[in-house]
């Protein structure tokens, strides 16, 4: 166990770096980076920009990062809140049985209503010595003619789902950026300081959470569409087909 912010402190004081070089450096701001050396983690946005300017602040000074976040997480992480308890097995079991009895009378009821057609069918066609008066809109057929049925009219194709289809690019500057596939705990697809000139793409079948650092700039399209509303500081947004939505903001 050690001091997370006096080893950051020392290491940054023996190399002689004032916050303001760091912050030019790292694209980290200096608030931030004295709020790591203080262990005021509350300054932060969240535990993720935490985890993720301890990894780069420490690097940057030559530290192992990994470290400095398994001693944060080890220290100050929330514990998760616990899933639902999964439903008891005979619960399950009856549920299953409910679902079985319901499939048998709905069979039970078609074979019914199949047996009803067919008697009275074949009641009603027996006696008949001569074709019976075609219901409206049947065609009527004659000796040594062909019935044709009409085909039946192709139906509008199913909806097709938009995928989700985000390009981040750094323009003039840096801008960091984390994000994740569907939720804001979903698989991490890229976390890091985007550099000037730079382009990420990502792709999802639903949605992509972002949690963004400074988006001065940063510019993002959306499905080839430019995103106008992205907020000027750090936060947590969310991208769609449709576009951003702010979750929320530092």
């Amino acid at each position: 166990m050690f001091e997370i912010g006096n080893s950051l402190r020392e290491a940054r004081l023996r190399q002689g770096y004032e916050l303001p070089r760091v912050e030019a450096d790292t694209k980290i701001r200096a608030k931030y980076l004295r709020a790591l050396e203080e262990e005021r983690f509350e300054v932060l946005p969240g535990e993720t920009y935490v985890k993720g300017f301890l990894r780069t602040y420490a690097e940057y000074l030559g530290l192992d990062g990994q470290l400095y976040v398994d001693e944060f997480n080890s220290r100050f992480t929330r514990e998760e809140e616990p899933l639902a308890p999964p439903r008891p097995r005979r619960q399950a079991a009856r549920s299953r049985a409910v679902e079985s009895n319901f499939v048998v009378v709905a069979l039970a009821g078609i074979i019914a209503v199949t047996i009803l057609v067919v008697v009275a069918w074949k009641f009603g066609s027996s006696g008949a010595e001569t074709a019976t008066t075609p219901l409206p809109g049947a065609l009527s057929t004659t000796e040594g003619s062909t019935a044709t049925t009409p085909a039946a009219p192709t139906g509008s194709a199913g909806h097709v789902k938009t995928k989700t289809k985000l390009v981040l690019s750094a323009t003039g500057g840096d801008g960091w950026v984390e994000v994740h596939s569907r939720s804001a705990t979903g698989p991490l697809l890229y976390q890091g300081t985007l550099q000037a000139g730079q382009t990420q793409k990502f792709v999802d079948e639903k949605k992509l959470w972002l949690r963004l650092g400074d988006t001065t700039y940063l510019r993002a399209t959306i499905n080839g569409r430019p995103v106008h509303n992205l907020p000027g500081g750090p936060a947590i947004v969310v991208a769609t087909a449709k576009g951003v939505r702010t979750v929320s903001t530092a």
